[in-house]
């Protein structure tokens, strides 16, 4: 999954951004509200936005009520230390999904994180693709009833391959998936990534398909699909 995570104290952000990359998402950072708004209007979507009130140059409500008139309905979980009631129900009134008032409790952010990207979009948590599962929720998979390891992006790429299952993702997609601010993911190495996927996927019979000049299929065994 990918996040935007918009908040301008350098310490609250980085803590943000270690937790999120543990739970295994792409993570994007924002330190004021002109680069939040900026990214939130960029063609590939997030998944989920992690929104901060007292952003400089752009409020964050200025910043949610903005994505919600662009039609945009990207989970929204704001994070504020304006502690009055009007505050939280202006944010909840422009469309803000959830709130947590600072300070909070890391695990509760990370709970309600996984609430609302279960609830996210039309993607079940739970993929499956003959004997491959994949919770998308706890990011865990299994092939054949046994933990399936797996490293952050070959994740993300696998995630991406079981939403389309039986369909071509094109590996432009697959590189704006993985990229993030800091780091950008080339052809080359989505090559890899798959190559790596593709052996630990051969022992249930699951089958990455290149389709050349465009990307990847995923396949599962004609018994068990």
């Amino acid at each position: 999954m990918r996040i935007l995570i918009a908040e301008d104290d350098p310490a609250l952000a980085a803590t943000l951004v270690e937790a999120m990359r543990q739970n295994h998402h792409a993570v994007d950072t924002a330190r004021d509200g002109r680069q939040a708004d900026h990214a939130l209007n960029l063609p590939d979507p997030y998944d989920l936005a992690i929104l901060d009130l007292g952003l400089p140059y752009m409020d964050g409500l200025e910043v949610l009520q903005r994505l919600r008139q662009r039609g945009n309905r990207t989970p929204v979980l704001i994070l504020t230390a304006r502690d009055d009631i009007d505050h939280r129900v202006r944010g909840l009134d422009l469309g803000a999904d959830d709130y947590l008032t600072k300070p909070f409790a890391l695990p509760e952010l990370e709970a309600r994180v996984r609430a609302l990207l279960r609830r996210a979009g039309d993607n079940p948590a739970l993929l499956s693709a003959g004997p491959l599962t994949l919770d998308t929720t706890h990011r865990q998979a299994t092939l054949g009833g046994e933990p399936l390891p797996l490293s952050v992006r070959e994740m993300e790429i696998l995630e991406a391959l079981m939403q389309r299952l039986g369909q071509v993702v094109i590996k432009s997609r697959l590189a704006n998936r993985l990229s993030d601010w800091d780091s950008e993911i080339g052809p080359n190495a989505i090559e890899v990534y798959i190559h790596r996927l593709r052996k630990k996927l051969d022992a249930g019979g699951v089958r990455i398909r290149t389709i050349h000049g465009l990307g990847y299929l995923l396949e599962v065994p004609v018994e068990t699909a």
